[in-house]
């Protein structure tokens, strides 16, 4: 059998060069559209141990490593796996922003952008070697009755071919697994030019997991109408049969004569099964109200013919490159269980939004693999050995941070030109407690020594923060003549090639206010401001923007925290139908008592910023 290879596919002595395969826990960072009922049913599961109720799931991540952390729980339970991964183009990555009165293109990040060029910096081998791991992992999630649909161009459907061949199975026989069809999407695009043909397809090529796959060929969404010459000369006998008529014979011929076939009137209303060419499905240039500002996205009746054929309701759908979110919209309109992953925290927020202005939709959650996923960054780079790691790694990011590493400090880790800095570890967020400690060393510390800074500033570093410490320790600091800056580790130092290719930053930290009135057992809500430091935002971007809530897309109020996941328990968000954002919300309690109240804020660049409030009503 034919075998495509690129470098590193195989080690020194002939062996396959295995895949990452390490499973790491999932930790749902948001709830969304989970009732009150639902909600304690979940936390009695945790407390009892019990299997959880099934969510739907969409994961901010690599599917690198989302992957083989599904294994242990979904191996061979996946009904139908639907993936458009990138072409080979940087703006697969880029998205359209409208705002009330401007619009704007945000840009692929850090992170994607480097996801680009590890994907395509050294040509084909770097891709090959990405997309073929990934789907041999997917192979292992598929049950024996499943599908992979994986959405193509020109530019790497014939390198794909031979990738799924080889982990599929050649199949054309249908006794055989392995490929089933290659469909051209001929989505009408048709452009102008003079020493090449312009591109008017893409293909998306079908592989069957075994050799008994699960298809309904009744279903509406793989019927496409017969043609005119068919319908047009449709005809009723004397007895009520309908049947069209023809000049050819029953060989095929051409007669001259006209002849009968008897024909099914429902089955002819219902059309006939479409070809493995679908020319019938506009482009996803001409979606109208579907159009997330995504140049990658299609349109939800491409994806509502797979989905809709090739799985039944209650069905486990994926897509693994999820974009905008449009498997994910057509799995929930067709009453599919589905997950959707993506390396683009914007592409998370988007599917979001998304899925939120679908009538009766089901609770999902939003994942990641959080602090699991950088400690086995942080073993495979620095080391097993608890203290070695530790310091090795406080090193690497004050090297990253262009600071000078001190010592004889429990908090305080380095120094930058005049300012202590703090760097936070990789199992948790920094909390209050943490910003004590680094407040009383610095006191002890301040003015003392050669090395000390001669000014009252710290940078805190950290992966994640505790809610509204970016306001109330900041307070609370200035108070005493600190200056407190909270920047976020980026994400993007979990591969070496970022530091390489010099694109690591950290970004402050935005900060939001609000309003709260308390009328009995009524809470009121109000944004009154929100800030991005304007050094983290792009200059044209800057331009846009003539009011505070400008920045702001999307924000969201969990009415009663319990300490676990942020629960969305009412949200208003910028879309086409409503492009002014909601400034206010209210809520009503059940009985008196004091509540945990948590506002989350997502910027227009996909940056979320949390805020905790104690309210007592009643």
């Amino acid at each position: 059998m034919t075998e495509i290879m690129w470098d590193g596919k195989y080690d020194a002595e002939g062996n396959r060069a295995p895949a990452l395969n390490v499973a790491l826990p999932f930790q749902i960072v948001e709830t969304v559209n989970e009732s009150t009922s639902q909600r304690q049913r979940t936390l009695g599961s945790f407390s009892k141990r019990e299997a959880r109720e099934w969510k739907n799931r969409l994961i901010w991540g690599d599917n690198k490593y989302v992957l083989p952390s599904l294994i242990p729980e979904l191996e061979g339970r996946i009904d139908l796996i639907y993936i458009d991964p990138p072409f080979a183009t940087g703006s697969d990555f880029s998205v359209h922003i409208k705002l009330e009165t401007e619009e704007f293109d945000k840009e692929a990040s850090i992170i994607e952008q480097k996801a680009y060029r590890d994907t395509w910096g050294k040509g084909f081998d770097t891709y090959l070697k990405m997309i073929g791991e990934r789907l041999a992992l997917m192979r292992h999630l598929l049950k024996p009755t499943g599908s992979i649909f994986v959405h193509l161009d020109a530019t790497v459907v014939h390198y794909v071919k031979v990738l799924l061949d080889e982990v599929y199975g050649l199949g054309g026989d249908p006794s055989r697994p392995g490929w089933r069809s290659e469909i051209i999407w001929f989505h009408n695009v048709i452009g102008t030019g003079k020493r090449v043909f312009p591109k008017s397809h893409e293909t998306i090529l079908w592989y069957s997991k075994g050799d008994s796959w699960f298809i309904d060929p009744t279903s509406e969404f793989v019927r496409v109408p017969y043609s005119e010459r068919i319908t047009e000369t449709l005809k009723q006998d004397s007895k009520g049969w309908y049947y069209v008529r023809g000049n050819r014979d029953s060989s095929g011929n051409v007669s001259g004569k006209w002849f009968k076939t008897y024909v099914d009137l429902d089955d002819i209303k219902k059309g006939k099964f479409a070809s493995d060419v679908w020319d019938d499905i506009k482009s996803y240039r001409a979606q109208g109200e579907q159009s997330t500002g995504f140049p990658t996205q299609k349109p939800e009746k491409l994806i509502e013919r797979i989905v809709g054929a090739f799985s039944r309701e209650g069905d486990l759908v994926a897509d693994f490159f999820c974009g905008s979110g449009t498997t994910l919209a057509v799995a929930e309109k067709l009453h599919r269980r589905w997950i959707g992953c993506d390396i683009s925290r914007f592409a998370v927020h988007i599917s979001r939004k998304r899925l939120l202005a679908i009538t009766d939709l089901q609770p999902f959650v939003v994942e990641n693999l959080g602090k699991y996923e950088r400690q086995l960054w942080q073993t495979a780079e620095f080391g097993k050995d608890a203290g070695v790691k530790v310091e090795a790694y406080r090193r690497f990011i004050l090297k990253l941070y262009r600071a000078e590493p001190t010592s004889g400090f429990n908090w305080v880790h380095g120094i930058r030109g005049n300012r202590f800095v703090h760097v936070g570890s990789v199992d948790g967020p920094v909390t209050s407690e943490d910003v004590r400690g680094i407040l009383e060393e610095f006191r002890s510390a301040f003015g003392s020594g050669n090395a000390v800074p001669k000014s009252s500033g710290v940078d805190i570093l950290g992966w994640d923060f505790g809610f509204e410490l970016n306001e109330v320790a900041k307070q609370g600091a200035a108070r005493e003549g600190v200056d407190l800056r909270f920047k976020r580790i980026p994400r993007d130092i979990l591969d070496v090639k970022a530091i390489e290719q010099g694109d690591v930053k950290f970004f402050e930290l935005a900060a939001l206010s609000s309003k709260v009135s308390v009328e009995g057992l009524t809470v009121r809500i109000s944004l009154t401001d929100f800030t991005i430091p304007p050094d983290d935002v792009p200059e044209e971007v800057r331009r846009t923007i003539t009011h505070w809530i400008h920045w702001v897309d999307y924000w969201a109020i969990d009415w009663d925290n319990k300490g676990d996941a942020f629960h969305n328990e009412w949200q208003s968000f910028r879309s086409r139908e409503e492009p002014v954002l909601r400034t206010k919300a209210s809520h009503t309690y059940s009985e008196k008592g004091t509540y945990s109240v948590v506002v989350k804020v997502i910027d227009i660049l996909g940056n979320d910023t949390t805020k905790s409030l104690q309210v007592k009503v009643g």
